[in-house]
């Protein structure tokens, strides 16, 4: 699977220079209606786990995929950061991803544009809906992109009762 693909919400911002530094403090609570409590609710502890296609081979079948997400908290207004997990060095990273989110009705739209991601390149863009348990959406990374889809299951280490996630494939074909 794509490193940069699962980034789109699980990669975007400031990398931490090594994995010993600490992440920043959290940012002071800002108040939230309760969609925005809900969404905030779905994504913390979650991964997201589903398949992406690309523009490159719309012949082949769909790759699988799995982003993880500590938390998504709203900063202001439709600003959000997705606090989001990547190995580095065997050590998991968390990345603070700056987004926006958008409503369409009850219906949350996560959206990046040019996005720049430290060591990954920039120009990364996505747009994903989030309904009940499951996402679908856009990426582009320059030339590339594709679609995205899935569900969106709670991680063990946040519910004790989460099944088992399966093993994900490697994209040996992505750029």
């Amino acid at each position: 699977m794509t490193k940069w693909c699962c980034l789109f919400i699980v990669t975007f911002a400031a990398l931490p220079v090594l994995a010993d530094e600490a992440p920043a403090p959290a940012a002071p609570a800002v108040e939230m209606n309760a969609a925005e409590k809900k969404f905030s609710e779905l994504l913390t502890g979650a991964n997201l786990v589903g398949s992406f296609t690309s523009d490159r081979a719309w012949e082949a079948a769909p790759r699988s995929e799995m982003y993880g997400i500590l938390s998504a908290s709203k900063v202001k207004d439709e600003q959000w950061i997705v606090q989001a997990k990547m190995s580095y060095k065997n050590v998991e990273v968390p990345i603070p991803v700056p987004v926006q989110v958008y409503w369409a009705g009850d219906t949350p739209m996560l959206q990046v544009t040019n996005l720049t991601i430290p060591l990954l390149g920039d120009g990364f863009f996505a747009r994903v809906l989030f309904y009940e348990d499951r996402y679908a959406g856009t990426w582009q990374h320059g030339k590339a992109g594709g679609h995205l889809f899935g569900r969106v299951e709670k991680s063990a280490a946040t519910t004790k009762d989460a099944k088992p996630l399966v093993p994900v494939e490697q994209d040996k074909a992505a750029p």
